[in-house]
């Protein structure tokens, strides 16, 4: 980890305008560079600290200067609450759910407001307490009267650090619930402002110029010298305290692993309690007593149990397409910069009434990247051409179709409204605004927009990498001799190009034959070369499935039976930490696997979010009985209007993966599906293809 330069301490607070006299209880901040302090600051309000870091963060970029930004509130919430306020446990999406529902002005905020809603999702007791407003607010006590949290009381380092508060309380003494709430959208704000330029510990690598960190003053020091404010005291000397640090010493105290909670810097922490693997041995473990597994519900366990595996880098914008954005890109630039032309024609200021209208035309025009630099005075038309930035006194433009030039005069018939054939500055994307959110996978019109609105460099994920086996003596490759008994293998190229159609990194790991051991040392391999591992063959529970026996003697592995046809067994587990699908031997069934399990698992653990497959609603072109108790997908095409299904459901049958567009999900009670009747039909290029 490389030097940093400047180190700063912001003490924050919750409440609204202090006032211009400096004072205890309010914002205070204090700068040191080169181990000398500046004097602190006071910050009457978060408007006013919001600008200070805003100018402080861009300053230091400028100079080339790596920053350490320290506040003194707790960065995440105790476990499970980010999950059930956003649905995932990353707190960094609980930072942009608080930006969007935090409401926030130097005299007034909606913080208690806030807290009542969030407890009435839980039955209205908690987890948050304290009314510390006059008026009464509906879910939000005043008191710990009958009060229940559904969450822990403290974070784990809550309670290694001794005398610290619990983020639930939102008012009273040593309250801290008010400062997590207003603070993190703040922090929030920065952190998309400034994309790929910072970083928050613990949750992110610190090797970005910007490092924002948690801190708490009072764990470290005493009482102030006389005479002296205490925030202000204690934001200086922790910044000294930072700056005096060698760079062993410092990166020795962040060394820290805390995913979802967060961490005060400082407080030696338990690693093996704290840092969990990245995905757990039971992360595909059905409930107990679960035999056959209903696809909607097989579904949603993997959703449940699956995150992000991928890191982070970043790229130029002309090495970024069909990358997956790690985290939300800020606009740098306003689309378009300035109020600008849409049509070729002429330009004055509107609106223009009813009727004949003669206005004398000026010298000179306006083009796209030719400015015209001078005012045009009222009344007067300035010949203006597509794309134009528009003059000072221009706000409305007419086609020139419309109009007659004679004499040095333009003539036209009104009404023409104030603005018209003009586009706004912003009226596609401001500045400061997200232009493409965290875990979008980007598109060639992707690219064009960022470019537009000043994006050089993206923060991206690295591509997830997907490694491919196929198992079974009977395999032999395509161009080899087949003895009788003997297939070629179909599912490796097939698995293959679906990885690599649906946008991640194929590994070709090869065949491998129904021997145990060789099996081992392959999968061995692929885990060393890849995320995730796809088999097909050996997913079932009988003599020669050899995948599903090596993942059962491995401790991790889930024999699921889904109510699907085609395809029911399913193996999934871990091998060597690493996802292992197991998916069934026959081809039809390995790809309808791939596409409706492995292809939204895939999508989660490589960072673009669980991708739910377009479906629509079509008329049948076949008849079909269906008995109740499993889903069924038929092989599909789209003809004048209606859906077409393959003549044969046999598993075997490749031919019909090429006939088809798509597929037919068929629900899982009983249908007789005559033709007419709507069913819902999914394209191949939902999944990616």
């Amino acid at each position: 980890m490389s030097t940093f330069q400047t180190f700063a301490m912001v003490d924050w607070s919750g409440g609204n305008d202090t006032g211009p006299t400096p004072r205890k209880d309010a914002i205070w901040a204090c700068i040191v560079r080169n181990s000398k302090a500046l004097e602190p600051e006071y910050l009457r309000n978060r408007l006013v600290a919001k600008q200070w870091l805003d100018t402080l963060i861009r300053a230091e970029l400028k100079a080339g200067r790596r920053l350490f930004l320290g506040f003194d509130f707790p960065f995440g919430y105790p476990s499970g609450f980010a999950r059930a306020i956003t649905g995932t446990d990353d707190p960094l999406a609980l930072w942009d759910w608080f930006d969007r529902h935090v409401e926030d002005s130097p005299q007034t905020n909606n913080r208690f407001d806030l807290a009542g809603r969030v407890n009435l999702q839980f039955g209205g007791r908690g987890p948050f307490w304290m009314n510390g407003l006059r008026r009464d607010i509906v879910g939000l006590p005043r008191t710990k009267t009958g009060y229940s949290n559904p969450f822990p009381d403290r974070r784990v380092v809550e309670t290694l650090a001794k005398g610290s508060f619990t983020c639930w309380q939102m008012a009273g003494a040593g309250a801290v619930g008010g400062q997590v709430m207003m603070g993190l959208p703040v922090l929030n704000r920065l952190r998309h402002r400034f994309a790929g330029q910072v970083a928050v510990w613990p949750f992110e690598p610190l090797e970005k110029p910007i490092a924002i960190v948690e801190i708490w003053p009072s764990l470290t020091l005493g009482k102030p010298p006389a005479g002296r404010i205490k925030d202000a005291w204690q934001v200086e000397q922790v910044a000294l305290t930072l700056s005096r640090l060698t760079e062993q010493e410092l990166d020795a105290q962040l060394n820290v692993s805390a995913a979802e909670e967060g961490w005060i810097l400082g407080v030696p922490q338990n690693k093996p309690n704290i840092a969990p693997p990245p995905l757990r041995n039971d992360c595909f473990a059905l409930p107990a007593g679960v035999e056959w597994t209903p696809v909607d519900e097989a579904l949603a366990y993997l959703r449940d149990k699956l995150h992000p595996i991928t890191s982070a880098e970043t790229v130029s914008l002309t090495k970024a397409s069909e990358r997956i954005l790690a985290e939300d890109v800020i606009a740098q630039r306003s689309n378009p910069p300035q109020p600008n032309t849409a049509v070729d024609g002429f330009g004055f200021a509107g609106p223009v009434p009813d009727g004949p209208q003669v206005m004398p035309l000026g010298d000179g025009r306006a083009a796209a990247g030719i400015p015209f630099e001078a005012d045009v005075p009222k009344g007067r038309a300035l010949r203006v051409l597509t794309g134009a930035a528009l003059p000072d006194g221009v706000d409305t433009v007419i086609l020139e179709e419309d109009v007659t030039v004679e004499d040095g005069h333009i003539a036209f018939h009104g009404p023409l409204k104030k603005g018209a054939n003009t586009r706004r500055a912003g009226e596609d994307v401001v500045a400061g605004d997200m232009a493409l959110p965290a875990g979008r996978r980007l598109t060639p019109a992707d690219l064009a927009l960022l470019s537009a609105v000043g994006i050089a460099e993206v923060n991206v994920r690295k591509p997830l990498r997907v490694a491919v086996v196929s198992t079974g003596d009977e395999l032999v490759e395509a161009g080899e001799s087949a003895a009788p008994g003997q297939i070629f293998d179909a599912n490796r190229p097939m698995l293959l190009s679906l990885a690599h159609r649906m946008g991640f990194e194929p590994v070709d790991m090869g065949r491998v034959a129904d021997n145990r051991e060789a099996l081992r040392d392959r999968l061995d391999q692929a885990a060393k070369q890849a995320d995730v591992i796809l088999t097909s063959g050996g997913a079932s529970a009988g003599d020669e499935d050899h995948v599903s026996a090596l993942l059962r003697q491995a401790g991790a592995m889930q024999h699921w039976r889904i109510a699907l046809k085609p395809g029911r067994p399913l193996a999934l587990g871990l091998w060597s930490g690493v996802p292992v699908f197991g998916l069934p031997g026959n081809p039809v069934a390995a790809m309808v696997c791939t596409l409706i399990f492995a292809r939204p698992a895939l999508g989660l653990m490589a960072g673009e979010g669980w991708a739910e497959p377009q479906g629509f609603e079509v008329p049948a072109a076949f008849e079909k009985r269906k008995k109740p108790g499993r889903r069924e997908y038929l092989r599909a095409r789209m003809r004048d209007g209606r859906a077409e299904v393959f003549h044969s459901e046999g598993s075997g049958r490749i031919s019909g993966l090429c006939w088809a567009e798509g597929l037919v999900e068929i629900e899982d009670g009983e249908r007789h599906i005559k033709p007419g009747d709507v069913v819902r039909f999914l394209p191949f290029g939902s999944f990616g293809l």
